[in-house]
């Protein structure tokens, strides 16, 4: 009978957890070892808990003091299923979000990878008497596509040219954005003509801005160069919008 027909034994998919903490008898455990060689979903969330038996087996060996039980008799008498499903949904939920953090991290450093120093972008100015600096590889890219739209917003007068490559997996875009400044964080997000919104990318200005033409710093004066990325073709595109993480739509530009 299962679990969904009024059985209180757990399925084959639920002892898992059991498994990992090594409190099936042998029975149980032979009846799992055959459900797992043809479940790939519990052999993978196997592989998550691994390790766990080992540390309930050290934390086993701490020794109590006081009045207090002592913690090796309290994690060395058995848990019950409950309990260690409890235990291994808490450690799987863990590790989960320790790789969504690390993902966040990994994709925050491709996006100052991609847009580069700001040295890398902008001219130099004060005592190197005007020297170029190289361009980053994400302004030579800008450089080189062929497919560009530009706009200028007439209420924040903030300019922005999307630079636009057709590839097999969608459209590789790079924003040049002018006038305007911060502080700020923005987006580029790209509407598809059925409606989708897909964010590009992100970042902040800070306070002197980009490509401000009266600004008193050559950093200032020098546009900003992003990349960006969508699933979406370049004929599927209806426009691009520059907008604040509050929602206010600095420029528009049509695809």
């Amino acid at each position: 009978m299962s679990p969904s027909q009024g059985s209180s034994v757990p399925s084959e998919h639920e002892t898992v957890g059991a498994y990992a903490l090594g409190i099936l008898d042998d029975a149980e455990a032979t009846a799992f070892e055959a459900h797992l060689a043809g479940c790939e979903w519990c052999a993978q969330q196997l592989d998550e808990l691994a390790g766990m038996e080992p540390m309930l087996a050290a934390l086993a060996d701490l020794p109590g003091s006081g009045s207090t039980p002592a913690i090796g008799e309290s994690l060395s008498a058995r848990p019950s299923p409950r309990l260690a499903e409890k235990l291994v949904d808490e450690v799987a939920d863990r590790r989960a979000l320790k790789r969504r953090r690390s993902f966040y991290m990994i994709a925050a450093a491709a996006a100052l990878i991609i847009a580069g120093p700001l040295a890398a972008v902008a001219v130099s100015g004060g005592s190197d008497g005007g020297k170029q600096v190289a361009a980053s590889p994400v302004q030579e890219t800008f450089r080189t596509m062929s497919d560009k739209k530009s706009a200028t917003d007439a209420s924040t007068r903030v300019s922005a040219t999307v630079a636009m490559a057709q590839k097999d997996w969608g459209t590789q875009a790079v924003l040049e954005l002018k006038n305007v400044k911060g502080p700020l964080k923005c987006s580029l997000v790209l509407v598809a003509k059925n409606g989708q919104r897909v964010t590009m990318s992100s970042w902040s200005v800070p306070d002197w801005g980009y490509g401000v033409p009266d600004a008193r710093t050559e950093r200032a004066k020098n546009p900003l160069y992003i990349g960006g990325a969508a699933a979406f073709q370049p004929d599927e595109i209806d426009h691009f919008e520059v907008v604040t993480f509050e929602g206010k739509k600095l420029v528009q530009v049509d695809a």
